[in-house]
């Protein structure tokens, strides 16, 4: 697989760019206890994004791993999971606001410490959303790869710390190509008290062609169906 591109993200790090079908992004954790908060727009026709409930119910999961896939709201694939030694990723969380980080973290503006204020998961997305005339109503549930969070016979949701060691990463495969947008801000459920988000790395390849006996089309038949559709899409379109 050829290498296209490669940059480190720092902690509370922000990041949006159009990643072609065909093309791999792999999120390395460098440090552990990393959290990447990500939403996926198609890049033709961005009122197309990641849906959560559908990429869910159409797998019967509740946290996102290999070999599974993340669901458009128009029947699609936008991306599938080729590789993944973390093994659970947080689906339903979603993402810290300006009051959260407040409350749990203290004063942190940008006054007091320049560039080392508080982000938070919430503006961080809107700022690179406006980059490409989004906004605000466009804001969807996210992903947050490497963090764990797990539910009691109650409902009740809990963070599962150390779910994510230095090296482990998560690899997608872009099916369409789409708008990524992503920052590495704390999990909203972090239970630690000190404000320090962790650095990742991402890397941009060549991905190798989707073969009948991909792993991602076997796991369930949604994926399949979805996976046709976005062929025929991408066949029209171009």
């Amino acid at each position: 697989m050829s290498f296209i591109h490669q940059e480190t993200l720092s902690g509370a790090g922000m990041w949006s760019k159009v990643v072609k079908r065909g093309r791999s992004l792999r999120l390395t954790d460098l440090e552990g206890g990393a959290n990447v908060g990500m939403l996926l727009y198609n890049a033709y026709e961005k009122h197309e994004r990641y849906n959560m409930p559908d990429t869910l119910k159409g797998q019967y999961i509740f946290n996102l791993k290999a070999p599974y896939c993340l669901h458009s709201d128009m029947g699609r694939l936008l991306a599938s999971i080729t590789a993944d030694t973390c093994g659970w990723h947080d689906t339903v969380c979603g993402a810290t606001d300006a009051a959260s980080v407040k409350s749990k973290y203290g004063e942190g503006d940008y006054q007091s410490l320049r560039n080392n204020f508080y982000r938070n998961s919430q503006e961080c997305f809107l700022i690179e959303l406006a980059k490409w005339g989004l906004g605000k109503r466009d804001l969807v549930p996210n992903i947050n790869w490497f963090s764990k969070v797990v539910a009691d016979e109650t409902g009740k949701l809990s963070y599962v710390p150390g779910n994510s060691k230095a090296g482990d990463y998560v690899e997608l495969r872009f099916e369409l190509d789409s708008l990524v947008v992503l920052n590495t801000c704390q999990h909203p459920f972090d239970p630690n008290p000190e404000y320090n988000p962790k650095p990742i790395q991402l890397t941009v390849t060549e991905a190798a062609p989707v073969l009948p006996d991909d792993p991602s089309l076997l796991i369930r038949s949604e994926n399949q169906r979805a996976h046709q559709n976005t062929a025929t899409y991408n066949a029209l379109r171009f």
